[in-house]
């Protein structure tokens, strides 16, 4: 079975980086991150609409090309959990986590017994359709498995201390634009109330070993946030990013053609 190794890594108190797609779901996308620099890809299923059909190509296409894969499922249900995991993704992010208590429940859904509830499946697409001893695969998908919880809601950020001190709980994720909304504050990423919760997410993950991570969407976020304590970041959204630099280079494109016509003008005089 393949290796995550951006778990221990994140372990030890080092950095991962990546982006998330929300729209691409193409076969080169993997591909195209990871010849960007990318070290994991984190496919949404929460906002996207995509079933697990294509989340299971996805993972297929990341095999073998040095890319750790990974899946935000739509809720705390386990057939959304289990399911990602056996298709063949080394980890899940799990939205809207508020308790100590679902954070138990997430991790459980990513275990096989006794520590866990998930299901036996072996000799398919997880662990690449190998043959070997089970007991040994069980540890190795233990080993590798990275579960990625979202706080944000009021309630969540209340409870980060408590969720983040779970055990099996590796990153807490600070969902930004919902905890605005949550808090009756939307997009207001200067309020005091916002920056405070941020701030108790981040103590949280640093008291307890986990990590902080968190999806930042330019350059300044990126710097602001790696300045607060997160260490795993997904850089922007896939259709965004597409968008503003489509729309870059069309003004690039307009403005030219608008000093061009401006100049032929003069010159006809």
């Amino acid at each position: 079975m393949r290796e995550n190794p951006l778990k221990q890594r994140l372990a030890d108190g080092g950095y991962a980086f990546g982006t998330m797609v929300f729209e691409f779901f193409t076969p080169g996308i993997a591909q195209i991150v990871r010849a960007a620099g990318a070290e994991f890809v984190l496919y949404d299923m929460e906002h996207s609409g995509v079933g697990i059909e294509v989340i299971k190509q996805q993972m297929a296409n990341c095999r073998g090309i040095g890319i750790v894969p990974l899946v935000r499922v739509p809720a705390t249900e386990y057939h959304f959990i289990a399911r990602s995991l056996d298709a063949g993704s080394m980890g899940v992010m799990v939205p809207m986590v508020e308790s100590a208590e679902q954070a138990r429940e997430i991790v459980a859904m990513t275990r096989y017994p006794p520590r866990g509830r998930r299901g036996a499946a072996f000799g398919v697409a997880h662990d690449d359709y190998e043959a070997g001893p089970v007991a040994a695969k069980i540890a190795a998908a233990m080993a590798r498995t990275l579960v990625i919880v979202q706080i944000e809601t009021a309630k969540g950020a209340a409870a980060a201390d408590e969720i983040a001190a779970v055990d099996g709980v590796d990153v807490v994720w600070l969902g930004h634009f919902d905890l605005t909304n949550f808090l009756g504050i939307p997009a207001e990423f200067n309020h005091s109330r916002y920056l405070a919760a941020v701030e108790q997410i981040v103590a949280a993950a640093r008291r307890h070993g986990k990590t902080a991570g968190f999806m930042p969407m330019d350059d300044q976020w990126a710097r602001d946030y790696l300045g607060k304590g997160f260490r795993m970041m997904a850089y922007g959204m896939d259709l965004m990013m597409l968008q503003q630099q489509l729309a870059h280079g069309l003004g690039v494109m307009r403005e030219a053609a608008a000093a061009d016509g401006a100049g032929k003008r003069r010159a006809r005089g």
